[in-house]
């Protein structure tokens, strides 16, 4: 049990949501990620999405330098205009992802998938053993692609693809 304040005892496995209004966020000397929750100031605050790949602003379990949670954030959208810039700024160096702009080829070969894909970054290669355990579905058409190095991408949508991406992926998706 945690002093919750006010002479509140908190149980540490109690989920604490951060209310808008509650918190404010910026960035500190040399661009740190710093913010104050509940009047407390944190020079340095980690972000992550508890749930990353359904919810990319949404649940976002807000850390102080040590890694230990201060609670989370229910929609980003209720922030203040500049909180919710820095976390969506924060949140994209955390989950850096390319999206993928056209599927040349998904090929197997022996034991493997190979994919060539073209990126926002330009043109990649994945390779994966098998595609269930690579490819995830987290809704609205949307596949995260993550390769047998642990290198992944993002097809925001397979279906807004051009015609030849979309036929390379029909054995795939």
């Amino acid at each position: 049990m945690q002093d919750g304040g006010a002479g509140q005892m908190q149980d540490a496995y109690e989920i604490r949501i951060i209310e808008p209004g509650q918190a404010y966020f910026s960035r500190g000397p040399g661009g740190v990620f710093q913010g104050v929750v509940d009047g407390k100031s944190y020079p340095e605050i980690v972000v992550y999405r508890v749930f990353p790949f359904r919810y990319a602003s949404q649940y976002i379990s807000i850390r102080d330098g040590k890694g230990e949670e201060i609670g989370i954030i229910r929609d980003i959208g209720e922030m203040d205009e500049e909180s919710a810039k820095e976390l969506e700024r924060e949140l994209g160096f955390r989950y850096f992802l390319p999206s993928v702009t056209r599927v040349d080829s998904v090929k197997q070969k022996s034991d493997l998938w190979l994919w060539e894909l073209q990126t926002t970054l330009g043109p990649t290669k994945l390779a994966m053993r098998n595609l269930h355990e690579h490819m995830q579905f987290p809704g609205g058409g949307r596949i995260i692609l993550t390769d047998v190095s642990g290198r992944r991408c993002e097809i925001p949508d397979w279906r807004k693809l051009d015609s030849h991406s979309r036929m390379q992926l029909t054995d795939v998706v």
